[in-house]
């Protein structure tokens, strides 16, 4: 089952990025689902189902800025 994602969400996934952050924010939706890394600003595309694979949590809106 695919987690429902949204626009400015902001995700935690399982494994850190090189830059030694976790958090990404959803930055486009579509068969692709653009990431944005919160630590570093690099971008990536990954597919639906990769993401629901490697996502480990979404955060609460009171969490992002933290």
């Amino acid at each position: 089952m695919l987690p429902e994602i949204q626009l400015d969400d902001v995700i935690r996934l399982r494994k850190p990025h090189p830059c030694g952050g976790t958090d990404w924010i959803v930055v486009r939706i579509g068969a692709d689902i653009g990431l944005k890394c919160l630590g570093c600003g690099r971008r990536i595309l990954l597919p639906r189902r990769e993401v629901a694979r490697r996502m480990k949590k979404r955060l609460p809106r009171d969490e992002e800025n933290a």
